[in-house]
């Protein structure tokens, strides 16, 4: 790439290339989430400790170890209601010290793992609030592959842009890329009630929707 210092380039030629993949989803991610609640902190920390100890033994029935649960947020507080007193008014009232959990459990894409782990999940004691997305294992493989179809997009636009304005392409001047976080996550969302998850029935056989995601490049070319 051509460093120009301080001299201006007045003849240029400045695309943005769009870079686009859609694959298939191998990564299962569920969200849990607990939540105890309690007028004294101990208590409410001793909760929260028994219902990821919940998880985990729920967990360890259809193979996981404690490192496979990973916590993704924790936090206390103190819990405020609001309540009308015998003269109408309403006031503050202190309900407890509540304990919020999160974690995420990564497994590879399989139908039949999904069922059993939602399955336990539903049976303990804890009740956790779950969700369920399908991703993709190798984000930097992905990554780079939108990158490499951003460069050829916009090489492809400069082209054509040239040739329609009876110019040539010179050197590449610079190419700018503002990196951001990919989410890449299918479209595909799974649900059930608890209640149904909890009995023993067949899971369909679901396949999620391929992963889509897009990112740009911006790529500036002298023109003559």
């Amino acid at each position: 790439m051509r460093q120009f210092g301080g001299n201006k380039v007045d003849r240029t030629l400045v695309v943005k290339g769009i870079g686009k993949v859609s694959v298939p989803p191998d990564l299962t991610v569920i969200s849990i989430s607990i939540t105890s609640l309690s007028r004294q902190y101990g208590e409410a920390m001793s909760a929260s400790y028994k219902q990821i100890e919940d998880v985990r033994a729920a967990l360890a029935d259809v193979g996981f170890i404690k490192s496979d649960l990973k916590t993704t947020d924790f936090n206390v507080c103190s819990r405020y209601e609001n309540e009308r007193d015998q003269d109408g008014n309403y006031r503050n009232v202190f309900k407890g010290f509540e304990v919020n959990h999160s974690f995420k459990l990564e497994f590879g894409f399989n139908t039949d793992k999904l069922n059993d782990v939602l399955t336990v999940l539903a049976k303990c004691e804890a009740h956790p609030r779950l969700s369920v997305e399908f991703s993709v294992k190798d984000k930097y493989a992905v990554s780079e592959e939108l990158l490499v179809s951003a460069v050829e997009d916009a090489a492809k636009r400069a082209k054509i842009l040239a040739k329609a304005s009876n110019v040539k392409l010179g050197e590449i001047l610079n190419i700018d890329y503002g990196r951001k976080d990919l989410r890449l996550v299918s479209p595909t969302a799974y649900r059930a009630d608890e209640r149904c998850l909890a009995a023993k029935h067949t899971v369909l056989d679901i396949q999620p929707d391929n992963v889509d995601a897009a990112d740009t490049v911006t790529v500036v070319w002298e023109i003559m």
